[in-house]
């Protein structure tokens, strides 16, 4: 088969692909081509006939050859969507996952709320922090759907903050009103944000050590990001017992969650926060918590709210 054109590339490596046992072989050979060629969509359909450079040529079959390997499509790529955004990713974060776009529709709805009552007191921007941004999926999706918004992504691996700061980049206008702290979870933010945050949001590592996920996470995602003690558990609670010393009157956590873990964390949150919910991703299954103080402040001290319904005031959507 000959490759010296883009044409004969593309069947190359979507047969090279097939042979490895990847799914979507022909799909994913037609983005490798995308990404090493530049032309993208109907583009593409112009420069098939074409001779490649000998450059964009070896990139493509590395690019194969690491697919073929078992490295994630994402890493390969070097970069992936998600919402509006095109964002650098690479081993040192996770891949961003359309559950995780159910958690930023949530972290909207609240800046909606707050922003409201914001605009009704003639106050500043609602402060949302993403603690664990990893890429800066959450918090620069925040940044860039809503004008009325200040932001903080914080993450304990300064590799991540890299790659986040490197997505910050290319947010444009919108990355003026984003910050950067590294330090484990609450400990990132500067002392004079307690009891000022509008909304604290997170997609915490939530899997079981015990768990056996696919390879091509296990083998490949940071674990730091994937894994937590406690059954799954640890960072869960810590954002939710933590944050209550963190908002103001009215704010909200937003955590995502696995499915199981729904009713252990709706029940905790219920011991801190006046109102709490799990809401459902695309796929229908319980995916994002959302707590809130409603008409009434935080507790000073983040201690647990004893006068707050024992089961939470739990509602599914």
């Amino acid at each position: 088969m000959s490759t010296a054109t883009w044409r004969g590339l593309e069947a190359w490596a979507a047969a090279a692909l097939g042979d490895a046992g990847v799914d979507g072989a022909v799909r994913e050979a037609r983005w490798m081509v995308e990404e090493c060629s530049g032309h993208q969509g109907a583009e593409l359909s112009d420069v098939l006939d074409e001779e490649p450079v000998e450059r964009a040529s070896q990139r493509l079959r590395s690019m194969v050859d690491r697919r073929a390997a078992g490295e994630p499509l994402q890493y390969v790529l070097g970069r992936w969507g998600f919402r509006h955004l095109d964002l650098a990713v690479d081993r040192r974060v996770l891949i961003p996952r359309p559950e995780t776009e159910s958690v930023v529709d949530a972290v909207l709805a609240e800046v909606d709320r707050l922003a409201d009552r914001s605009a009704a007191a003639d106050t500043a921007e609602v402060l949302v922090v993403d603690l664990g941004t990893g890429s800066g999926a959450i918090a620069l999706s925040v940044a860039s759907e809503r004008v009325r918004t200040r932001v903080w992504a914080t993450d304990v691996s300064d590799e991540a903050l890299a790659v986040a700061t490197a997505n910050l980049a290319g947010l444009g206008r919108a990355a003026a009103r984003v910050r950067t702290g590294s330090g484990s979870w609450f400990d990132a933010l500067p002392s004079h944000l307690r009891g000022q945050v509008d909304v604290v949001v997170s997609n915490p590592p939530y899997v079981d050590p015990s768990t056996a996920l696919p390879a091509e996470v296990h083998d490949w995602e940071p674990h730091s990001a994937l894994y937590a003690a406690d059954r799954g558990r640890a960072a869960i609670e810590m954002l939710v017992t933590g944050a209550a010393a963190w908002l103001r009157p009215e704010g909200a956590v937003v955590c995502e969650l696995s499915p199981e873990q729904a009713d252990w964390a709706r029940d905790l949150a219920g011991g801190y926060f006046g109102t709490v919910e799990v809401l459902r991703d695309l796929t229908g299954r319980d995916r994002v918590l959302v707590a809130r103080f409603p008409g009434g402040a935080a507790p000073a001290d983040g201690s647990p709210a004893h006068d707050s319904p024992a089961d939470g005031s739990a509602a599914r959507e």
